[in-house]
């Protein structure tokens, strides 16, 4: 605290304000570095229905990767209704995203189904050199 004398005679006693501000400064600096660093959520790609339907050539355009859960055994995959093995689905893949420019890929799985069959498919679609892959949930599955 500071203290002046006033022309009344009296002493009076400011308060030094400048290490609030100080702080301040450095509150606002820190909250300025710390909010670009935060986590940012995963981009989710949802098919958007075709706003005309005489558009029915989209489906050819979308892929759309199954994995359908089997009790006892292994998942079946299917690539637009083409039922494939698990070995098949890289150069399938591949071979369809070889000269595409819009390279969007969607998943659909069975709600009983391990997500590590899932997990191997985005792999797979990642080594197929799809930029965009896209997770279909049952409430999407619904409204089609």
């Amino acid at each position: 605290m500071s203290m002046t004398t006033g022309e009344a005679g009296g002493n009076m006693s400011e308060i030094n304000v400048t290490p609030m501000i100080d702080i301040l400064l450095v509150l606002l600096i820190i909250f300025m570095v710390i909010v670009p660093v935060t986590p940012k959520g995963l981009d989710a790609l949802v098919p958007q229905p075709s706003k005309d339907q005489k558009q029915n050539n989209t489906s050819d355009r979308t892929i759309v990767v199954q994995v359908i859960y089997v009790p006892g055994q292994r998942p079946q995959y299917k690539i637009n209704e083409t039922p494939l093995t698990k070995q098949e689905l890289l150069p399938k893949l591949t071979e369809i995203f070889a000269n595409r420019a819009e390279r969007v890929m969607f998943v659909k799985g069975d709600d009983d189904l391990n997500f590590s069959y899932i997990a191997e498919v985005i792999d797979i679609g990642k080594a197929a050199n799809v930029d965009h892959i896209g997770m279909m949930t049952p409430k999407i599955m619904a409204g089609q």
